[in-house]
């Protein structure tokens, strides 16, 4: 499976004010073949400590496995050994047996870490848009060096630090 380049997107959400807006602006990329979102996980914890959560992905189950196996391959394949390829994939691939790449536990440890009143969100999101031009630029022989986006406080940052040294 071809698969474009990979966002792991992290949310916090101190006082939650959830409208579905975000799924809906989410329901629009997707439909547009922009992105594909291959893993999503929220939760929210209520003000009495209950936990509401929902999961969600666009890879089938045979989709999940083989990503996972080929995630699990690259991890096994920067560790070095053979043995470690195989033994990762075959993890990998059974991570994703249940249609998801990030895992149960992780809706655990995100509810521990977050206090009441609030929630989080991981996603993990396929920018299908950029295949195209990430194939482009290896066919032209391009090597990326950096890949980084930058945030509007970054900017602000830049500015902060230019007016200090000028």
């Amino acid at each position: 499976m071809a698969i474009g380049p990979v966002q792991l997107l992290v949310l916090s959400f101190p006082e939650p004010n959830f409208s579905g807006e975000i799924i809906a602006e989410l329901n629009r990329l997707r439909g547009q073949d922009f992105i594909r979102l291959i893993d999503a996980l929220a939760v929210q914890k209520n003000s009495d400590g209950t936990l509401v959560s929902l999961q969600w992905s666009d890879l089938s189950i045979d989709e999940a496995q083989d990503l996972g196996a080929t995630v699990g391959a690259l991890i096994g394949l920067g560790r070095g050994t053979e043995g470690d390829i195989a033994t990762l994939a075959i993890a990998g691939a059974e991570a994703g047996s249940d249609g998801h790449l990030i895992d149960e536990d992780e809706l655990w440890n995100i509810a521990d870490s977050i206090p009441e009143g609030s929630a989080a969100a991981l996603a993990l999101i396929e920018h299908i848009w950029a295949s195209p031009l990430r194939d482009a630029i290896v066919r032209a022989g391009g090597v990326p060096v950096s890949d980084s986006w930058i945030h509007p406080k970054d900017l602000v940052e830049i500015g902060l630090v230019s007016s200090i040294e000028g």
